[in-house]
């Protein structure tokens, strides 16, 4: 079935509008409205995509939205779809790093989004049992994805080696014959009806663009080579490697290639080089560039943006600090996110090809077990920070985990949040409605105190 492509780019915008709480709330807005609601593409298709996305560096849920919009309409769709995502996240970081450097503060707008996290965590959680229901089919891949829970929550393992193990495991399996990671095997409970690549409107074939091209593959991977390193060795070429555009459009452009297993595993590399190195920011001004991007939507790694800006509206540029902040967070985000098209372009119509060879999509499957784990510490960690008023380190030997401390809870979080868990999941209230509810409700508790 053809899907046109003006409807594609209107659920785009629903989606990036939506796209609050991180990769684990993005991908269950992105699975509830393409798979579930629109039926555009199947149940194994998205998460064979999904598995891609998380194996490469860089925002997952991005990379998800713009591999899935190149599958609907080629490469205008896949541009559109990535670029979409990026939008309403990158005009809020804006508007909000004004606001901070403006009045050193945003503590309305802090009280405007307080709600929205207890909606948020909502929606994680409920992402974590609706995917994990469907992706884990039997007690192997539910073992699997416990092992990496437990690996990456209090080990503290590095999330490609989880995801690389996970993956020569699945691809062991399947060689041996075995059917644990077989992608429509199994028995595992589901939270309903799943839908067929055949039955969706995608199929399940693989469309003609979606082939490799040699020839295509080498002209838009030029293309985006240029237009994304061209800025970065003209910066340096005219201003100097000292100067902080130059600087910003360096570093960030080396992120890039680095920022395996998504922003939490990244952030703190990032804050640390900002800080220490680079003197862009204050100590406690990362928390509060964390805090924008999480009760916004897009990628958390949009935080980035802020880091840019304010490197750039502190330092001595010869500009308005206002304008600099603005073209040094611009800049960060072109080098940041401009990378995602490249990997999606050149490795999708491969990774398309291998949906038929078994060793390679048992790996997939495998890996996706290795991801539900994965989520359930990104949706942990966003409870205990959301939850309580302190969370600590606690070192015990090999394990090393975030723990919050009991003593200290976050009263109006938990009740609010206890109302988004319950509209959720027992009365099954839609995301933009617990968006809404949430987000007046924490007006009011803020107002009230």
């Amino acid at each position: 079935m053809h899907i046109p492509f003006s409807e594609a780019v209107r659920v785009w915008v629903r989606i990036a509008l939506l796209s609050f709480g991180g990769p684990a709330g993005q991908i269950a807005v992105m699975h509830r409205i393409l798979v579930e609601e629109k039926k555009w593409i199947g149940e194994a298709r998205f998460l064979h995509a999904l598995n891609y996305c998380m194996l490469l560096p860089g925002p997952e849920a991005q990379q998800l939205a713009t591999y899935i919009g190149w599958l609907m309409h080629k490469t205008k769709g896949g541009l559109v779809a990535g670029a979409l995502f990026v939008l309403p996240g990158m005009v809020a970081i804006m508007v909000l790093s004004w606001i901070y450097a403006a009045w050193g503060n945003v503590g309305a707008v802090e009280a405007l989004f307080f709600g929205l996290k207890a909606a948020v965590l909502a929606i994680v959680l409920e992402a974590v049992r609706r995917i994990g229901s469907r992706a884990l089919k039997n007690n192997v891949m539910r073992l699997l994805a416990a092992a990496a829970f437990v690996a990456i929550f209090f080990l503290a393992v590095p999330f490609p080696v989880i995801v690389l193990g996970a993956g020569i495991l699945g691809y062991i399996a399947a060689r041996r014959g075995s059917d644990a990671f077989s992608g429509g095997g199994g028995h595992g409970a589901s939270s309903g009806p799943t839908l067929s690549d055949a039955d969706s409107a995608l199929g399940e074939g693989v469309p003609d663009h979606a082939k490799p091209n040699l020839r295509w593959s080498l002209t838009i991977g030029t293309v985006l080579l240029i237009l994304w390193l061209a800025p970065v060795f003209l910066l340096a070429a005219l201003l100097g490697p000292d100067n902080v555009f130059a600087r910003i459009a360096t570093f960030f452009s080396q992120m890039a290639v680095v920022t395996f297993g998504g922003a939490y595993a990244v952030l703190a590399y990032v804050a640390q080089q900002a800080v220490e190195t680079y003197g862009w920011l204050e100590p406690g001004e990362m928390l509060d560039g964390l805090g924008m991007a999480e009760t916004t939507p897009g990628p958390l790694i949009m935080v980035t943006q802020f880091v840019g800006f304010m490197g750039a509206f502190r330092a001595s540029t010869g500009l308005s600090p206002m304008v600099a902040g603005t073209l040094g967070g611009l800049l960060t985000t072109w080098v940041t996110f401009l990378p995602c098209f490249l990997w999606i372009f050149l490795g999708a119509p491969f990774v398309e090809r291998l949906r038929g060879n078994k060793a390679a999509a048992a790996a997939l499957a495998a890996i996706t077990a290795a991801v539900v784990g994965v989520v359930l510490n990104l949706a942990i960690w966003f409870a205990f920070h959301t939850l309580f008023l302190s969370v600590q380190r606690v070192d015990a030997g090999p394990l090393s985990f975030d723990a919050p401390v009991f003593s200290q809870p976050n009263i109006p979080a938990l009740l609010l949040t206890a109302a988004a868990l319950i509209a959720v999941f027992r009365f099954k209230v839609g995301t933009m409605w617990v968006l809404a509810g949430c987000a007046l409700a924490g007006i009011a508790i803020r107002l009230a105190l």
